[in-house]
């Protein structure tokens, strides 16, 4: 069974930090590009970073660049996602899927439609 595992949130004060790992069973992780999004409430989903499998290429949405660090351990079949100098607008629900076409063919999809398999969440919450 093919299953993506978050984990690693929590309440974090600004200017935090936090790691979050996406454990993947059912499959090898380093077969797959990764990517991270997050939700806020009343907002749509958007793309956080991407990791792809081939040659470890990293992607960054603007908003986090030079704050968040995506890296993967295939030896553990995990991704992470380090998270410094956290906002309150970082506040999200944060999400790891799977892209069998890699992350730059993945951003042309409409939406997010070049994901495959998708964890359930967990939730970041940035706060004093």
């Amino acid at each position: 069974q093919v299953q993506l595992v978050e984990s690693g949130g929590g309440l974090v004060q600004p200017g935090g930090s936090l790691r979050l790992s996406c454990a993947a069973s059912g499959f090898t992780l380093d077969d797959y590009a990764i990517g991270w999004f997050r939700q806020a409430p009343g907002k749509e989903r958007e793309g956080v970073s991407c990791i792809s499998s081939s040659d470890g290429s990293t992607y960054y949405a603007d908003s986090v660049k030079g704050r968040f660090t995506i890296s993967r351990d295939n030896a553990k079949n995990t991704v992470y996602l380090q998270m410094n100098s956290l906002k309150p607008e970082d506040t999200a629900v944060y999400y790891c899927a799977t892209a069998s076409v890699g992350c730059l063919a993945a951003q042309e999809y409409p939406g997010v439609g070049g994901y495959d398999y998708w964890g359930q969440g967990t939730q970041v919450t940035v706060s004093s």
